[in-house]
């Protein structure tokens, strides 16, 4: 199973060692028309509005987009959630406006407020550890995405079918559960397309 990692910003290798540890073989994704070859994509963590800028200059809103169209899963962590949001507050324009959720940028403050804890996520079974570094919330979900965690009575996990997103860092962690959920995502989505 090959699982690609958006390589425009961000903890690229920490991803791509957390796919692998998890089971499958983690591919650095530079160009589009890589997307072709792989049955999973995450998009990781950075700034989103520079993210957002670089998906376009390289064409990849339209690729990615296509990618999601034929079920493919993807899993966008911090700024990646940010990215995947069909509604961001505070006036920043939709990227990929893939998922149904509103979210707010740095919600957790700067990166002074950066903070560990562990956390239970649906479908995991033991808590956790979570790395919030400048971290976004989910303030709204539609009805067709699930909540699997919340800190302090506020969304940092939820998945709507073959999507999920977090607001925290699982790749700096050396728990893989949740790329490991990611990787059954992608189990699960192979054998239903097939």
């Amino acid at each position: 199973m090959k699982v690609g990692v958006l390589a425009l910003q961000g903890a690229v290798a920490e991803h791509i060692r957390s796919i692998e540890s998890a089971g499958a073989e983690g591919v650095v994704v530079k160009h589009p028309e890589q997307l072709d070859e792989l049955e999973g994509l995450i998009i990781p963590g950075g700034e989103s509005t520079t993210i957002g800028k670089l998906m376009r200059k390289y064409g990849f809103i339209e690729a990615i987009r296509y990618f999601a169209e034929k079920g493919k899963p993807i899993f966008g962590t911090c700024a990646g959630l940010i990215v995947m949001a069909k509604e961001i507050e505070g006036g920043e324009e939709a990227h990929l406006e893939l998922m149904n959720i509103r979210v707010s940028r740095n919600a957790f403050g700067r990166q002074r407020e950066s903070f560990e804890t562990d956390l239970d996520v649906k479908g995991l079974e033991k808590p956790l550890r979570a790395v919030f570094i400048r971290a976004p919330l989910i303030t709204e979900v539609g009805k067709d995405v699930e909540v699997l965690s919340t800190y302090k009575d506020e969304i940092v996990t939820a998945r709507q079918g073959h999507l999920l997103v977090s607001s925290f860092h699982p790749e700096l962690t050396d728990d893989y559960s949740l790329h490991g959920y990611f990787l059954e995502m992608i189990k699960t989505n192979k054998a239903v397309v097939n």
